[in-house]
């Protein structure tokens, strides 16, 4: 609670800054400027504005800033006050945008809040059997729902996004349209496709739970596949050491499971994972690694790998821990 107080604060402050005396650096008006929040939505966005004309399209957390950690600079502000087309997660760690959209200069700005075009789809965080969570955590579980912030990482929500990016893209720039439309058909094709994949995996699999000495993000995916997991924190949780009982319980799972694999998040330093493997009869479990794109930049002044490519290297890995 405190962090989004913070941060809400920040942003509030930045927002005032914007408003009261700093200047934005001039841009094309001629063009249409996008601005997107995650990786995720900025790669299906540039799948639907490939080869369209005089579209500027800008990634926001481009210095790999992980969603949940993210404070807008000044400069950030100013990029999405001038925008016209803005696309977003909206959850918790998107609260400030409020101030960032209350603030705008561009008053015919048009803006995207991905959660609520998922609707129904939208699933609550779920704190599981043997999972640790904070005193905050639990105070919260009485509260009015919290959502997983991780929408992108089903194939099926990646469609629906999609549709509705092409939507209001072509609200924006009624001229490329169809460029747009016929874009976002073909980039859809291609996610069902690689769903198509994964359901032909999971369908076959002879183990169907995942035990992750992490952060869970994938409860997206899980539910698509009917997967089952265990894990030490839910996805959008602040807590990174995991203690002895949390630890103990995975390790039970993976004995009980007979788990050869015990998974982390990108980023991990996979220290939980190991102990949790320590703790287990057989000691012989292997680490596995499935990626959340919750922070992506590029790498070595490469183009990062594309949201298609990062969801077939995590079926890849699936392949390995569920066959």
């Amino acid at each position: 609670m405190l962090r989004r107080i913070i941060s809400a604060a920040a942003a509030l402050a930045l927002a005032v800054s914007i408003s009261t005396g700093c200047s934005a650096q001039s841009r094309d008006d001629s063009r249409l400027s996008i601005v997107c929040t995650v990786y995720p939505l900025y790669d299906w966005t540039s799948q639907i504005v490939s080869g369209a004309p005089d579209t500027d399209l800008t990634y926001l957390m481009d210095n790999g800033a992980d969603l949940h950690n993210y404070q807008p600079t000044a400069d950030d502000m100013m990029t999405v006050s001038d925008c016209d087309v803005f696309i977003y997660v909206g959850g918790e760690s998107d609260k400030w945008v409020d101030s960032a959209l209350k603030n705008a200069r561009n008053k015919d700005m048009k803006v995207i809040d991905l959660m609520d075009v998922l609707g129904s789809r939208l699933r609550e965080e779920e704190l599981k059997e043997g999972m640790q969570s904070t005193e905050e955590e639990e105070e919260d579980s009485g509260n009015e729902p919290e959502f997983d912030e991780h929408i992108w990482l089903s194939l099926r929500n990646a469609e629906d996004c999609t549709v509705a990016i092409a939507s209001i893209l072509s609200d924006a720039d009624s001229e490329h349209a169809e460029i747009f439309k016929n874009n976002a058909s073909a980039y859809i094709d291609e996610l069902a496709a690689l769903d198509d994949d994964y359901k032909e995996l999971t369908d076959s699999a002879e183990n169907r739970t995942l035990i992750f000495g992490d952060r869970f993000p994938f409860r997206y995916l899980v539910d698509d596949y009917g997967l089952d997991y265990y894990a030490a924190f839910k996805g959008c949780s602040s807590e990174s050491e995991a203690s002895f009982e949390t630890v103990t319980f995975l390790a039970g799972k993976c004995d009980e499971l007979g788990a050869e694999y015990v998974f982390t998040i990108d980023g991990s330093d996979c220290s939980i994972a190991d102990a949790v493997i320590a703790s287990t009869k057989s000691k012989s479990q292997k680490v596995l690694t499935l990626n959340s794109m919750q922070s992506v930049k590029a790498a070595d002044g490469k183009p990062a790998p594309s949201y298609i490519e990062l969801m077939t290297d995590n079926l890849n890995t699936l392949k390995e821990a569920l066959n």
